[in-house]
């Protein structure tokens, strides 16, 4: 499967559990919450030491465990992604190559055998809170950063980077307006590789 769309993803400002009594306050609802665990996996033969952190993770595959705490099942898949990312950093276009897998030790397996090696591995959890056809996906990143995502879906109204960018910064909530593509991937890689 293949998915194409846009996102943009920023950091929350000040208390989380604060900035969740503020989305309740102004009308947004629960509508989704899961678990997500992400296995990044590099090909063997990859010579870290001479990629930037963004080229690393430019070739990972990602084995993707998911579990619906409100509505229910699980996915299980490898997914890679492609991201078209311009001089500034900014995401102007990315796809998605999933593989829905059975067992996600077995893909990790396959993977091994494959030729490539696990490098980390993110756990969060996302609670969606929508209000008006926006949904916001507030992600909880153990051991990291609070974040934010909004993407397009087939039945929004907007499409493009700015236009994201112009919903989220409408509704006024406590974010760092000052980048619009964090990467939890990157950041988490960077603790790793002491790159910080």
């Amino acid at each position: 499967m293949v998915k194409d769309n846009n996102e943009i993803t920023v950091k929350i400002k000040g208390d989380f559990d604060e900035f969740i009594n503020l989305l309740i306050k102004r009308g947004y609802e629960v509508t989704d919450k899961f678990d997500m665990r992400d296995n990044y996996f590099i090909p063997n033969d990859l010579d870290i030491e001479l990629l930037s952190t963004r080229d690393i993770i430019a070739k990972c595959a990602i084995v993707r465990h998911v579990r619906r705490k409100l509505k229910g099942g699980e996915y299980k898949n490898i997914t890679f992604k492609e991201k078209e990312i311009d001089k500034d950093g900014i995401i102007t276009s990315q796809k998605a190559y999933k593989v829905d897998v059975g067992d996600v030790e077995e893909a990790k397996v396959l993977l091994t055998k494959l030729g490539f090696k696990e490098i980390m591995s993110i756990h969060e959890d996302d609670v969606v809170y929508e209000k008006n056809g926006v949904a916001l996906a507030i992600k909880n990143i153990e051991g990291g950063d609070n974040l934010i995502e909004v993407e397009t879906r087939d039945k929004d109204g907007y499409r493009t980077i700015e236009e994201l960018k112009e919903t989220i910064t409408k509704i006024d909530i406590p974010i760092y307006t000052d980048n619009f593509f964090v990467k939890k991937a990157e950041v988490e890689l960077d603790k790793i590789l002491k790159r910080n």
